[in-house]
């Protein structure tokens, strides 16, 4: 990251990694369960210096704060309380969205509510949407509802690639990166994951949505991501998921499960010229807007 930025929102610190701070176009990517910012290094590569890249820390990962009361904040509803607090701090009227896994549901619930859905210009779902396999739920919350040890750092490193052999990550040196950005060291030498070992009572604590309502309800242009492996996001569900939404955009990724970690040209070109295909509609739509303003003055 080119620039790490800090946010309170109420009692908590959140943090934002930044890509290309001085660009003058804006993609808001949010990360996955337990995962990080620092995921979206390669995608700021990739999509390069023409686009600002922001990337927050959701609580009680990476270089945000832990909560004191994780049935509170661990939370989709607080979660969005974060999201709506960094769109602020960075002054954003309206924004495209990417979010794998956990952060594409946080942008679906944004797109969705009234009071929220203009501030999400287009959504880019990676491996996520309304309508997720049971199993593959069951497995994450299994997974990330208890504590994880290592005696060695190459114990933790050997566990990521088992755990996220979905990400189809390539080669030696793209785990070791994934590894030194996924540790933190314990008071008695051995080591763990970044993450508060808590946010696993999100499975517990949450409350359920009607999120085939929220797909339905959403206005913005919408593109899906799909690991071709993946044991969270069926093809079926993405059948589904173009039936309802029918200007529905979606990439099924070869060699990865979940989810992909759009990394490379193959994945991230049709992403850019997602966003591309829609810049010139967003610039209507504010024009629009702002002609409608001048009109009201006028009138007024």
């Amino acid at each position: 990251m080119d620039v790490l930025e800090l946010i309170r929102v109420g009692d908590m610190e959140i943090a934002v990694r930044i890509w290309h701070p001085e660009a003058t176009r804006t993609l808001v990517a949010w990360h996955g369960l337990a995962r990080h910012g620092g995921d979206f290094a390669d995608l700021a590569r990739e999509l390069g210096p023409g686009w600002r890249i922001l990337a927050p820390d959701t609580p009680g990962r990476g270089f945000s704060g832990w909560s004191l009361v994780p049935h509170q904040h661990y939370l989709y509803d607080h979660y969005r309380e974060v999201a709506v607090a960094v769109l602020d701090h960075f002054d954003l009227e309206t924004v495209p969205w990417l979010g794998t896994s956990m952060g594409g549901l946080l942008g679906m619930l944004l797109a969705a509510e009234p009071d929220t859905a203009a501030r999400i210009e287009r959504l880019i779902l990676n491996d996520v949407g309304p309508e997720l396999d049971p199993d593959g739920l069951a497995e994450l919350a299994t997974y990330f509802g208890v504590p994880h040890r290592f005696s060695r750092f190459g114990d933790l490193e050997v566990e990521l690639r088992r755990h996220y052999t979905g990400f189809g990550i390539d080669s030696d040196a793209a785990w070791r990166r994934l590894a030194q950005g996924s540790a933190r060291r314990l008071p008695d030498g051995s080591w763990t994951y970044h993450y508060d070992p808590r946010i696993g009572e999100q499975f517990i604590h949450d409350t359920p949505r009607d999120t085939w309502a929220d797909w339905a309800a959403i206005r913005c242009p919408l593109m899906v991501v799909r690991g071709e492996d993946s044991p969270l996001l069926k093809a079926e569900s993405v059948a589904r998921m173009a039936e309802a939404q029918p200007g529905l955009v979606s990439l099924e990724v070869p060699g990865c499960g979940h989810a992909p970690m759009l990394d490379r040209k193959s994945q991230v070109v049709p992403i850019a010229e997602f966003l591309e295909v829609h810049a010139d509609a967003r610039r209507h739509r504010l024009w629009q807007r702002a002609l409608e303003r001048i009109k009201a003055m006028v009138s007024g």
